[in-house]
């Protein structure tokens, strides 16, 4: 009887702590991008409502993240694959990063695609105060946001999804 009790306990536990994990991983998202303003290391300016048309991933990262720096090569490479397509990607740096890292590492690494550097903090407070690194929001060609990626995706399951707002 004891073992049976316990059984059920742990599994109620962990059907908590699971909701727990997708409340915490999928927050309700905005029904589009939020309209942000944003400068490149090169020093020109963008607003996010630039890139409607295209289906963008906005990562926020920083580069004393080591999942960040990990996850990288596979952002350079879904961008590669995927740009010549319709596909954008903006790399926003936190706040907290010193700007001489952050392009020195966009230098090191020749990413391919825009690196922002979020100053103030208000992009990360714009698409939902984000804290944790990496981040990333899959937005479509109308600027709605359609998954949000805490910690490094699952990119086989990204690129699927890609696929599918490329041809919608």
């Amino acid at each position: 009887m004891k073992l049976s009790r316990y059984v059920a306990l742990t599994a109620v536990a962990l059907a908590i702590g699971v909701g727990a994990l997708l409340a915490w991983q999928s927050p309700t998202l905005p029904a589009s991008a939020p309209l942000v303003e944003y400068t490149l290391l090169d020093g020109s300016q963008h607003r996010i409502d630039q890139l409607r048309g295209k289906v963008v991933l906005v990562n926020f990262w920083a580069t004393s993240c080591t999942t960040c720096v990990k996850e990288m090569p596979h952002i350079v490479d879904t961008h590669n694959k995927y740009q010549p397509r319709g596909y954008e990607t903006l790399a926003v740096a936190m706040q907290y990063d010193p700007p001489t890292f952050v392009a020195t590492f966009a230098e090191v690494h020749k990413l391919p695609f825009g690196v922002a550097i979020d100053n103030t903090g208000q992009v990360a407070k714009a698409f939902g105060d984000v804290g944790a690194t990496p981040t990333s929001f899959l937005v479509d060609r109308q600027g709605v946001i359609v998954r949000r990626f805490v910690g490094e995706p699952d990119f086989a399951l990204m690129h699927r999804l890609i696929e599918s707002l490329l041809v919608s």
